[in-house]
């Protein structure tokens, strides 16, 4: 019980971490929270900073979401255990403690979840956002397809249930987090990956 106790708070504080916030202020960038979406996300980075930023900023982002559930599996065998660290990391980065529980809208995280629960289901999660932001150029499009269809990869390629049901969970999040994106989208006004401020 300690130690379950122990992974779960220690990946809520994992997620907590801003990847976007010290990249940016480590390589001299402007605080993201002020610039673009305001979103302290790999996305918002990339439009107001450069792709070196950009890259280590979403590479944070998923071992926020990686490390935790794979350290989860090593100290424990009960997967629900390991869900309870995956979605305590999940929100450590949309709410995290340490910036005023405001964080990112958390695609890079979730990803890195999915590749900590399985890597076949993680790399098909990661090429669906890929396909889909080289056919529109929309980074918000990617994310709500590749998370829309996350459950789905999860209940046919593998066999843990509580980890379909946690993308499940963690699908419904990403969707609502986007809402304003999907607002956007359905004005015609959502930005492309490539727009520049």
């Amino acid at each position: 019980m300690i130690l379950s106790g122990a992974l779960i708070i220690s990946a809520y504080l994992a997620g907590s971490i801003s990847s976007a916030v010290i990249v940016c202020k480590l390589m001299g960038l402007p605080d993201p929270r002020t610039q673009g979406s305001g979103n302290p996300g790999a996305t918002n980075v990339l439009r107001f900073g450069n792709k070196k930023a950009a890259a280590i900023t979403l590479l944070g982002d998923l071992l926020k979401g990686l490390v935790p559930v794979l350290l989860a599996k090593f100290m424990s065998n009960d997967v629900d255990v390991i869900a309870l660290v995956a979605v305590a990391a999940f929100f450590g980065h949309l709410y995290p403690i340490f910036f005023g529980f405001k964080g990112g809208k958390g695609v890079a995280t979730a990803a890195g979840v999915f590749f900590g629960f399985s890597l076949p289901v993680g790399a098909v999660v990661m090429l669906t956002w890929v396909a889909i932001a080289k056919t529109t150029n929309i980074s918000s499009v990617s994310a709500l397809i590749a998370a829309a269809l996350s459950p789905v990869y999860f209940a046919f390629f593998q066999d843990v249930e509580i980890y379909t049901y946690t993308a499940v969970l963690l699908a419904i999040v990403l969707i609502y987090r986007h809402r304003s994106n999907i607002h956007d989208l359905l004005q015609g006004k959502e930005g492309k990956i490539s727009d520049k401020d």
